[in-house]
């Protein structure tokens, strides 16, 4: 009986094509494309000191998608909306806005960030970007998740998606990055033909989620080392009150720590989410 079933199997195999094949679907934004849209032919200047008024007025938004995005409007708001509810509860913190993704264009740069900033009368903006491959191996490779199902041979596909995600904090009037953090997930998986476009929709879907919990504790790390810097380098940074009147290193360690608490805040809402 196993010999039937071997050749029963080498024959749907000859059938069915012996050749190793992939598909892929890849999705990607990049924040250096958004902000300089024409860097190959204007040099990157940046204007004058970051300074930094508290209490704080911040802007939370996605990278504009260039293609069909695996993140629909629903989810993107969904993800910032609870990131700004933390903001919101902080002291030194006076406003947090969500900016939605028709406010920003497309290669946009400084330019469209300075009609957001005009708009919603922000000074700093945390911009997400992504980058997503799904890979999707068929043939011979995938022999060994075949099954036999009654009489019907179930062909079985080997899915890998892979995730990255970077969030870049940017000051937008002096064009200054102030710091950056990513996160990066790998997910494996297997699906029938019946239901792989589910499954990768699932597997992307849960790359983007692991992507980001990773990437909570360096942005943790990225902010301890910012302050650090603004504290030892006060020719490159200025922290000043809403009226303009300059604050000390301690107000701004109190800052730091406001936000702390929201990166960390933030990791224990996706982790509840979970």
């Amino acid at each position: 009986m196993t010999w039937v079933v071997a050749i029963s199997t080498a024959l749907v195999v000859a059938g069915c094509g012996t050749l190793f094949t992939r598909s892929q679907q890849h999705t990607t934004t990049s924040a250096v494309e958004y902000l300089y849209p024409n860097a190959t032919t204007e040099p990157i200047v940046q204007q004058g000191i970051p300074v930094l008024s508290l209490p704080m007025r911040v802007g939370l938004a996605f990278v504009p998608d260039n293609q069909r995005s695996p993140l629909t409007e629903a989810r993107k708001t969904e993800l910032l909306e609870k990131v700004a509810s933390h903001f919101r509860k902080l002291d030194y913190v006076k406003s947090i806005e969500i900016i939605p993704s028709a406010y920003l264009t497309p290669r946009g740069g400084f330019q469209n960030l300075d009609q957001v900033r005009a708009l919603h009368g922000i000074e700093t903006i945390a911009l997400v970007s992504y980058d997503q491959k799904q890979f999707t191996d068929e043939g011979i490779a995938s022999l060994v998740y075949w099954t036999i199902v009654g009489t019907y041979v179930v062909r079985g596909e080997k899915n890998s998606t892979h995730t990255k995600v970077d969030t870049v904090i940017m000051h937008i009037p002096s064009r200054k990055m102030l710091f950056r953090a990513p996160g990066i997930s790998q997910v494996q998986g297997t699906a029938t033909p019946v239901n792989l476009s589910e499954q990768l929709r699932l597997d992307s879907e849960k790359g983007f989620q692991e992507a980001i919990d990773k990437m909570i504790p360096s942005l943790d790390q990225q902010l301890v080392a910012f302050q650090d810097r603004v504290k030892s380098s006060p020719e490159e940074y200025k922290v000043v009150n809403a009226n303009g009147t300059p604050r000390g290193g301690g107000a701004f360690d109190v800052w730091g720590g406001a936000m702390l608490g929201l990166v960390l805040a933030g990791g224990a809402s996706w982790a509840r989410r979970r």
